[in-house]
């Protein structure tokens, strides 16, 4: 199997959509910025932006002010997911999906080492014996 290395965007080949997303989420103090190419792994994107929100009113403020700062650049969202919770808000711009979230969903769905091609170690939960399911079985007579 063999994997071709993905070169980030720098800033001179950015859209001009993808300049307006991070320059949004630059005036709202975003935290933990991540701008992954996604083009050889799935289809129906080509870029997700990865950002972190210190509360969850933090985290829908970005998120609106990456619709306000799309919108003025001509661009039209697709829909927006999760701005009533604030814990993770999803931006669909087409081309580009924004996540916003808290940083405590962000480590636990880690979706940078899934969408980055990275190693993600990720450890199976522990089974769970009921106290009926650790008794033995009676025996009929």
């Amino acid at each position: 199997m063999t994997t071709r290395a993905r070169l980030r965007p720098s800033a001179e080949r950015a859209s001009p959509l993808q300049l307006a997303v991070t320059t949004a989420l630059e005036d709202m103090k975003a935290v933990n910025v991540r701008v992954l190419d996604v083009r050889g792994l799935t289809d129906i994107i080509d870029t997700m932006v990865i950002a972190s929100g210190n509360s969850d009113r933090h985290v829908r403020s970005i998120a609106e002010r990456v619709l306000e700062k799309a919108k003025a650049a001509g661009f039209r969202s697709l829909g927006t997911e999760g701005a009533r919770d604030g814990e993770w808000v999803l931006v669909d711009l087409q081309d580009i999906l924004v996540h916003v979230m808290l940083p405590r969903v962000r480590e636990f769905y880690r979706l940078e080492g899934l969408w980055d091609g990275g190693p993600v170690a990720v450890s199976a939960p522990e089974p769970v014996l009921s106290r009926t399911s650790a008794r033995r079985p009676r025996r009929s007579r």
